[in-house]
């Protein structure tokens, strides 16, 4: 892992079209802007992290069925 430091509205170019700006600094708190091409998919860590684990709980779980025609008929 590349580790580096920066200060407010200071930037790091990744490749030839990736742009991170750091906009912001409030206490902990750093606000990141990421410029980067439209078809390039960009997501917070965390969530991908929880999607992961919410996922594998889903496969783990009995398969529920429903009935719609039974559903429809109450």
């Amino acid at each position: 892992m590349l580790v580096l430091s920066r200060k407010e509205n200071e930037g790091i170019i990744v490749g030839d079209t990736i742009k991170i700006t750091i906009l912001g600094i409030d206490g902990d708190k750093v606000k990141v802007g990421v410029e980067a091409p439209i078809s390039m998919r960009i997501f917070r860590e965390e969530l991908i992290r929880e999607t992961g684990d919410e996922n594998r709980i889903a496969v783990k779980s009995p398969l529920v069925t429903f009935d719609l025609k039974s559903a429809l008929q109450k």
